[in-house]
């Protein structure tokens, strides 16, 4: 098994990896050409989207700069529009239904460590390196996330989600329902 493969599966893995290093170097590559280019370039723009994302709906569009890991782990349903300076670690699969509204500074995560520092961290020959595993985030259709909101690995959001500015999304939410706070919460149904 790779390590691109342990990554994807939730398992421990070696970030450091040549596999992976050549992915990150390309993903660079493309974020640093995307995040230059005039925004009147709509279709340069589409086609970077396109070799940089695993997936892109129709009429996507995302504000720059724009950061992740991967990107082709990140699947971006139609009309979704993604602010500025959104990151998404894409180091697991990151799943984004259609017509979704993402504000600025928004980060979606799916990389992991130990907590304990004893388990986090391994010395090798190479020096320190770090136990990183990963989980999934899925959002579905309809949902609007309030800038500076940051979603934890494994989190699994409904449809028709409006999640308030500044929350912490620790835990899964349901469809139709409006969350927001630290830790994000269920405030009402929708």
């Amino acid at each position: 098994m790779t390590e691109k493969d342990k990554m994807l599966n939730g398992e421990n893995y070696n970030s450091r990896d040549p596999e992976l290093l050549g992915i990150y170097h390309k993903t660079r590559k493309l974020l640093q050409e995307y995040n230059t280019l005039d925004s009147e370039l709509t279709e340069e723009r589409g086609y970077i989207l396109k070799s940089l994302l695993g997936q892109v709906g129709k009429g996507v569009w995302i504000e720059t700069p724009f950061f992740c890991d991967y990107g082709e782990n990140i699947s971006i349903g139609a009309n979704t529009f993604i602010n500025t300076n959104c990151i998404f670690l894409d180091n697991n699969a990151i799943s984004i239904g259609k017509n979704g509204l993402i504000a600025p500074y928004v980060q979606i995560y799916t990389a992991t460590h130990p907590l304990k520092a004893s388990e986090r961290i391994l010395k090798d020959k190479n020096g320190s390196r770090y136990l990183t595993s990963t989980k999934p985030v899925s959002i579905g259709d309809n949902v609007w996330i309030g800038g500076n909101t940051v979603i934890f690995p494994g989190v699994e959001i409904g449809n028709n989600v409006t999640i308030g500015a500044g929350s912490l999304v620790t835990k899964s939410l349901p469809d139709n329902v409006l969350a927001f706070g630290n830790p994000c919460r269920i405030i009402k149904q929708l």
